[in-house]
């Protein structure tokens, strides 16, 4: 006996004969089912793996890699304080940051607003800007002269900022428009007491989309010079931010950031700001793939009731077969290789099902998701081959135990009792 014979005799078995029609359609939807558990577990995961690279894309294309901050507040020789940073093995470039909570008001509307005082000189080397501003936008920061033709005798040039998508629709600002941004700090005092705000005209030079909400709702940058004197800073700033060459190891290099400026200094880094976030995402994916196994257990029931069916069927020829000689070993051979034949068959199929609907999903995003609700507005898809190994070697395994309960009934049949009533 080898291994040929077996896998002869398995192949014959599943080509059933007319009067067993019931036995070859039972069998097509066994690895149709195992053809659809495996498609949705190589789309679902894809898609899972594609939103969670995508909301990392954005959210490091507009945060640092690390934050660098003081125990004591305020940095007022950050530049020294860069220079030190720059310095350290890992670190590609860093800025100085100012981070505050501001109003901002239109000629008609008011909207709260995460005021960001940026460098835009050396922003762009830390932070991810590229693809939501221009390159122009940061450069005119500085500020913004009014038109020839509109410019009163002795008018001051006023500061320009930079909102994003959502804040601008909400205050109904176009490019050109002026904002007053309104700071909590740094007010006069009123006769009784009372103290007004400060108040500082900006005209709005760029609109930026991010593709994530939250940021496009909240987020407004000026120059760091203007952030200082709008909320009294002085010549101090809130922080610096990083941009480091592994983002992976961004703990590694934090930690060497702290010891090369001592004592007084914390670090933050993108991980940690998001931890929860891609907990949750993780956890998500992590679920998703539990759930969608139980599609492939339930085709797998469906291969056990199709090979008991075929033992039952073919009892006479089992018996034949071990009156001529053959192994117990030999008919679970048999029937696990048919069972095989069946798992490998539909993972096969659901593989390249998975495959090419991803690639639709990715080449004509027909799947359009509300921004506000799911952070970006299309289907994201990313393939990966650890996850495409990992589905088929599931859907592999499966379907090989759920040949062995049929596989091993078939063995014990004996052949004298198969046969005495034929």
């Amino acid at each position: 006996m080898n291994m040929s014979f077996e896998f002869f005799v398995g192949l014959r078995y599943l080509r059933a004969k007319r009067k067993q029609a019931f036995i070859s359609i039972n069998t097509l939807i066994s690895v149709a089912g195992v053809m659809l558990g495996v498609m949705a577990m190589v789309v679902v995961l894809a898609v899972m793996t594609g939103f969670g690279a995508d909301i990392k894309s954005k959210i490091l294309g507009m945060n640092a890699h690390v934050r660098v901050m003081s125990f004591g507040g305020k940095l007022r020789q950050y530049e020294e304080i860069i220079k030190r940073v720059e310095a350290v093995d890992g670190v590609q470039a860093a800025a100085p940051f100012i981070h505050s909570q501001v109003m901002l008001r239109s000629s008609s509307y008011v909207s709260g607003a995460v005021l960001r005082g940026i460098d835009p000189l050396r922003a762009g080397r830390v932070l991810d800007l590229e693809k939501n501003m221009k390159g122009s936008w940061l450069q005119a920061l500085e500020g913004v002269e009014e038109p020839q033709n509109e410019k009163p005798a002795g008018a001051a040039v006023h500061p320009g900022i930079i909102i994003g998508k959502e804040l601008a629709r909400m205050l109904m600002a176009n490019p050109g428009d002026e904002l007053y941004v309104v700071s909590p700090f740094g007010g006069s005092l009123t006769p009784i007491g009372a103290r007004v705000p400060y108040m500082k005209k900006f005209r709005v030079i760029g609109i930026f989309d991010s593709g994530m909400y939250d940021y496009d709702a909240s987020f407004a940058y000026i120059s760091i010079e203007s952030a200082q004197q709008l909320l009294r800073r002085g010549h101090s700033v809130d922080g610096i931010e990083a941009k480091v060459d592994d983002i992976y190891r961004v703990d590694k290099t934090s930690d060497a950031i702290l010891d090369a400026l001592g004592h007084g200094y914390w670090t933050q880094d993108w991980m940690q700001m998001n931890k929860n976030f891609f907990s949750a995402l993780k956890l998500e994916k992590t679920v998703m793939f539990i759930i969608l196994v139980l599609i492939i257990l339930v085709a797998a029931f469906n291969i056990v009731s199709t090979l008991i069916m075929m033992v039952m069927d073919k009892t006479k020829d089992i018996a034949i077969l071990k009156s001529m000689g053959a192994t117990a070993k030999s008919i679970m051979k048999i029937f696990m290789l048919d069972g095989l034949i069946i798992g490998v068959s539909g993972t096969v199929l659901g593989l390249a099902g998975g495959g090419v609907l991803c690639y639709l999903l990715k080449r004509y995003e027909f799947v359009k998701l509300p921004s506000d609700v799911y952070y970006i507005s299309t289907l994201p898809v990313r393939v990966q081959v650890l996850d495409v190994a990992l589905v088929a070697l599931s859907a592999i395994a499966i379907s090989f135990l759920a040949t062995l309960y049929p596989s091993y009934q078939a063995s014990r049949l004996d052949p004298a009792t198969a046969i005495r009533y034929e």
